[in-house]
């Protein structure tokens, strides 16, 4: 057996030589997920990860057995440069965690097992998205690819609405604990200067742009707030943004920090704000779990795959991606109504547990790889179509929504 993991980004080379120096993850579960594929060397000849995105060009095997296949694409990916590194890998099994279609063709083509593990929604809007889909969509529901694991149920539920057999998507889960801690819910403090707090990518779809355009509305409305913002800003396009705004001084950009300080960040925050546009192919992001666990009240956009988890006014407050006026709204309500901030922090573990998964991605892999008929009971139990998920899908309407927007 000899097993590849295709991967857009997420250099799996850096990130094992990472550990391997004793340093600290830089995302959750990032070292789970470092460790899981060295584990899959145990059914496997040859463990494999080719990752499109990486520095440089490179083919190694690392001290933990796997083999790092860097394809050495910064922003355009040749996909033939990719066909042929699978190709000389020679794969038995392969698992897919990117949507790309010209892969599982070849995989069809070349009668290999296959999975798809996605941890990112499949974009619908636009008519070649669409197209793209169609293809997608028909290939996915090939003999030859025999599961569809996606990250959450509402990503599930959409592949299910876009066609992709019921009975094949499997929905997981990154989250490894199983309670949410022991924090004690947090009441609306007597301050005049105001905590905000992001975490995640610099990108504009992910929002960025529009916390600062709604710092400086409140600015404005002699509002005093301080911004703190987590992650990498290469081309420092949001720190010209905030000196255009005239914000500069109430921004603070951190950079990179270890995942085991983003909890206790964010619980010294007064508000976690996680505005992603609907342009961004969401899964769920670690970061309303991450905030859930600090209880300290989220406000977040209305992304479609929020929509499932997040209730306005209940477990977070919900604004209009793009909407910075809104957004601004949003923070103006919250640290003035005590009663709303503390209802929302009482209600986070509760929204916590409800969000959790009995299926985490690496069980799809160990599963599938075993092959014993226990372990194919064991995926046919947690497809879609389970009655496993009947209360979570009863819950929500958010697939036909994300569809008809």
């Amino acid at each position: 057996m000899r097993v590849l993991v295709v991967q857009y980004s997420g250099d799996y080379r850096q990130a094992a030589q990472h550990f391997s120096a004793g340093q600290q993850e830089t995302y959750y579960a990032q070292k789970h997920s470092v460790d899981s594929v060295a584990k899959l060397s145990g059914y496997a000849e040859e463990v494999g990860v080719l990752c499109c995105m990486t520095a440089e060009t490179y083919s190694e095997v690392l001290p933990n057995g796997v083999r790092a296949i860097g394809a050495g694409f910064s922003e355009k990916i040749d996909i033939k440069k990719v066909i042929q590194l699978i190709e000389e890998f020679q794969p038995t099994h392969l698992i897919v965690r990117t949507p790309r279609k010209e892969i599982f063709e070849w995989a069809i083509q070349k009668k290999v097992r296959t999975i798809a593990l996605f941890a990112e929604s499949v974009m619908t809007r636009g008519w070649r998205n669409k197209i793209k889909i169609y293809f997608l969509v028909k290939l996915l529901n090939n003999p030859q690819i025999e599961w569809v694991g996606s990250y959450g149920i509402t990503s599930s539920l959409v592949l299910q609405n876009l066609g992709v057999d019921a009975k094949k998507i499997i929905p997981w889960d990154f989250l490894l604990e199983t309670h949410p801690g022991s924090l004690s819910p947090k009441s609306l403090k007597k301050t005049d200067l105001w905590n905000l707090l992001y975490v995640g990518s610099m990108l504009p779809a992910k929002g960025v742009g529009d916390i600062l355009d709604a710092v400086a509305k409140l600015k404005a409305k002699n509002m005093d707030t301080r911004l703190q913002i987590v992650g990498k800003d290469p081309t420092g396009r949001f720190l010209q943004q905030a000196e255009q705004l005239g914000i500069a001084n109430q921004v603070e950009f951190l950079g990179i920090i270890p995942n085991q300080q983003v909890e206790p960040l964010m619980r010294e925050a007064d508000l976690v704000i996680v505005p992603s546009r609907h342009s961004y192919p969401e899964g769920f992001p670690l970061v309303i779990h991450h905030a859930l666990r600090s209880r300290t009240p989220i406000i977040a956009s209305d992304h479609p795959m929020f929509r499932n988890s997040l209730t306005h006014g209940s477990s977070a407050m919900i604004f209009p991606a793009g909407n910075s006026t809104a957004l601004a709204g949003c923070v103006e309500k919250l640290v003035t109504d005590a009663d709303l901030y503390y209802s929302l922090s009482v209600r986070s573990y509760e929204t916590w547990q409800k969000l959790r998964l009995p299926v985490k991605w690496a069980d799809i892999l160990d599963r599938w790889l075993d092959d014993s008929p226990e372990n194919k009971k064991w995926l046919s139990n947690y497809q879609i179509s389970s009655d496993c998920y009947r209360e979570k899908i009863t819950a929500s309407l958010v697939a036909n929504q994300f569809l008809q927007a």
